[in-house]
């Protein structure tokens, strides 16, 4: 298990190198910078289509049916070689070009999107009738602007003859279910010189920051059925089971290490007052920068879990849908992107774009971010840590990772919303994609022209996880947890 990355930036003489001294200059020339940006450019009207679709698509982890088939026919119609269905997931799969020996060259791709939040492109709350989920984290746009990219890279490498390998990773169910921990697990990435991502936003940021380990899960509790009222002590109720456990747990927070947090959601609760339900459940998140405390606070829930069981003779069973590094920021990588994302620069609105986040402006929390920051590049930083947990963590552990943000979402905008989800279905998040695109593709070129800078990305992460590292997926050996997001009871299409 490895020790905290907090911890391993801190100390790390290599690290400190890199903060001084920077890193080299990219070596693809003006004229074939500008091609590849033409490229995306092209590209754009065809990227927002497919966006689009997968927006409307709204589709759960591992349901990803339609938009994982979506993008492969996109790779498969420009070229690329496409493998469905690989590490026991459906909707996952690698798409690959290759023009002779050379660098390897990943970029990733998402598309998953999250329950309950179906809305309109709409600046005011507009829930779509008969639609349950919605793209609220941008994975729409994440799928279709990370595919653009390698496109992009792909007609450069073959009008240039650059040697060396574009490869996407369509990772489904980032959402909760670690989709790219099984990629990892599979020894997908392990031929990888250099991993490039970004996700959606409200600014165009570069910073590599070290996110929360996860580990989340379903404790089930089982109980006995009996009429409430006409004979109450013949039950055992499996939803005071899960009760008792929360208030256990919710105590349980003052005795934890700074830092952990905890987060539930009860997902089976009974359908009628006058049932006393027969099984319960209830959906944990536990996260920590460190992954072993995150390993002992779940350890500690599940006792909670098996008092409770106790407490209201029930049973507990307890299924881990998923469990994630911490993210190990590659500050070589990082800078890198940062200058590149400085040349393509933030994104442009239109009168349109503009007159939606006037028009969203009043619908969002207060905070920092003025209108005009959608056209800014934030600056660069390295370290630190954010509230979110993603399963890139796992990759950053096996290959130098490098990731970025771009504005799809009006400034403000708080991921999970639904105003993000609103901003998605807009050609504003569209001008973000593009800008991440622009981004994305001019990284994988510079790398794909320069060894000495892999080189120096890998020695960095070897130095920051260790040379004795060997990697263990947090999820254990278990399957993919392909039913996560159904519901209790309900049976797979």
């Amino acid at each position: 298990m490895p020790r905290s990355s907090r911890l391993r930036f801190a100390g790390s003489a290599l690290v400190a190198s890199l903060l001084l001294t920077g890193v080299a200059e990219a070596k693809v020339a003006a004229g074939e910078r500008r091609e590849l940006l033409a490229l995306v450019d092209k590209a754009g009207p065809h990227m927002g289509e497919v966006a689009h679709q997968i927006w409307d698509f709204a589709e759960v982890g591992y349901q990803e049916t339609k938009s994982s088939a979506l993008l492969q026919a996109e790779l498969k119609a420009s070229g690329f070689d496409v493998e469905a269905g690989v590490a026991g997931m459906p909707t996952a799969f690698v798409a690959r070009f290759r023009n002779g020996d050379g660098p390897v060259i990943a970029i990733l791709a998402e598309y998953d999107a999250l329950p309950g939040l179906a809305q309109r492109a709409e600046p005011q709350r507009a829930v779509i009738a008969g639609q349950e989920a919605g793209h609220a984290c941008g994975h729409h746009i994440f799928g279709a602007a990370s595919v653009a990219a390698a496109q992009a890279v792909k007609a450069w490498m073959q009008a240039n003859n650059v040697k060396g390998e574009i490869r996407v990773y369509g990772s489904p169910a980032e959402e909760g279910g670690s989709g790219k921990v099984y990629l990892v697990r599979a020894g997908l990435f392990k031929d990888v010189s250099a991993t490039l991502h970004w996700h959606p936003s409200d600014a165009n940021d570069a910073s590599q920051t070290i996110s929360l380990a996860n580990v989340s899960g379903k404790f089930r509790f089982t109980g006995v059925s009996a009429h409430a009222s006409a004979s109450p002590e013949k039950g055992r109720s499996a939803l005071d089971g899960v009760e008792v456990m929360n208030v256990a747990v919710n105590y349980m927070r003052e005795h934890v290490p700074d830092g952990t947090r905890i987060h539930y959601v009860t997902t089976d609760g009974g359908q009628a007052p006058n049932v006393v339900p027969d099984k319960a459940e209830v959906y944990y998140y536990v996260r920590h920068t460190d992954p072993l405390v995150v390993r002992d606070v779940i350890g500690r829930i599940q006792k909670a879990a098996e008092g409770a069981a106790m407490a209201t003779e029930t049973k507990v069973a307890f299924e881990q849908t998923g469990g994630v590094y911490n993210m190990l920021p590659n500050d070589a990588l990082g800078r890198l992107m940062d200058g590149n994302l400085r040349e393509v620069g933030g994104v442009k609105w239109d009168a349109k774009d503009t007159a939606f986040a006037q028009a969203m402006a009043p619908q969002l929390p207060s905070g920092k971010r003025t209108l005009a920051s959608a056209a800014q590049v934030q600056p660069y930083r390295i370290g630190g840590g954010g509230g979110g947990s993603t399963d890139v963590a796992d990759v950053s552990w096996v290959t130098p990772t490098a990731g970025m943000t771009a504005a799809t979402w009006v400034p403000g905008t708080p991921a999970h919303s639904w105003q993000a989800v609103a901003a998605g279905g807009t050609d504003m998040a569209v001008k973000g994609g593009v800008v991440a695109a622009k981004t994305l593709a001019l990284t994988a070129a510079d790398l794909l022209r320069d060894p000495a800078m892999i080189a120096k990305a890998q020695a960095e992460l070897v130095e920051r996880r260790g040379p004795d590292f060997t990697y263990k997926a947090m999820v254990g050996d278990r399957p993919p947890p392909l039913d996560y997001r159904r519901k209790a009871g309900e049976a797979r299409p």
